[in-house]
């Protein structure tokens, strides 16, 4: 990641959030078209959301760390591995990148650039979900980095295709991705004025997982003494 300049970073940070975007919400779209099944529906929003992040997370990875989501690199400033100026250009372009991915989808299917969403998203459990969506992915990557660097890709797309359906949320897990899904009145939608509860627990969510997992993969602890057994061999 040092290789690359702090613009190319940028660029690739608006991209692959884009893309993600366009891949939740066309997908979410063309799902509709098909099918009146919800969970059908459903399921042909989830497969190609968690094939997309594979990919981008593999092809853009080496050149911004693919964060893609302003909480992850909350939890990388955290861990004191983004500077904190650096940090908030990450998100700024993650949130640009997110509403053109959303304009991109509209446009794909004829549909108005932007359209307000109305599609309710918002109570208790629904909040608690989004908390537990973001502790799971920042565990996840956090793990997947200490114990198996090139798996991440894997095992951050079938988390959330797991999430999409064990969380009542759907598993946004997202600041970005939300206020981008708020700009269109389809099946990825929330509405506006449910977003400060949703990214408030993602955030949440999120730190707790940092914390936690900051303890878990600390140092291992020295060997204590060599069984007898052992030492007899």
């Amino acid at each position: 990641m040092d290789a690359f300049g702090l613009s190319r970073r940028l660029a690739a940070e608006a991209l692959g959030t884009g893309i993600l975007v366009a891949t939740v919400v066309g997908s979410g779209i063309m799902a509709e078209t098909l099918t009146r099944d919800v969970a059908l529906a459903l399921l042909c929003n989830t497969l190609p959301t968690g094939a997309i992040l594979v990919v981008l997370i593999t092809v853009l990875g080496p050149i911004s760390g693919a964060h893609f989501n302003p909480a992850v690199t909350l939890v990388f400033t955290g861990k004191r591995e983004l500077p904190v100026n650096e940090a908030t250009l990450y998100v700024v372009a993650q949130i640009a990148g997110g509403i053109a991915g959303t304009m991109a989808a509209h446009l794909m299917f004829g549909l108005p650039l932007l359209d307000v969403s109305m599609k309710v998203r918002t109570g208790g459990a629904q909040w608690f979900a989004e908390a537990v969506a973001a502790f799971g992915l920042v565990a996840t990557i956090l793990a997947g980095i200490r114990f198996q660097r090139t798996a991440v890709p894997w095992l951050v797309g079938l988390y959330i295709t797991a999430a999409y359906w064990f969380t009542a949320s759907t598993s946004f897990a997202n600041p970005a991705v939300a206020i981008a899904r708020s700009l269109t009145n389809t099946f990825a939608g929330i509405r506006p004025a449910d977003l400060p509860g949703f990214i408030l627990a993602e955030l949440c969510g999120a730190l707790a997982g940092m914390l936690l997992m900051t303890w878990l993969l600390g140092r291992p602890q020295a060997r204590g003494p060599i069984p007898i057994a052992e030492t007899t061999r």
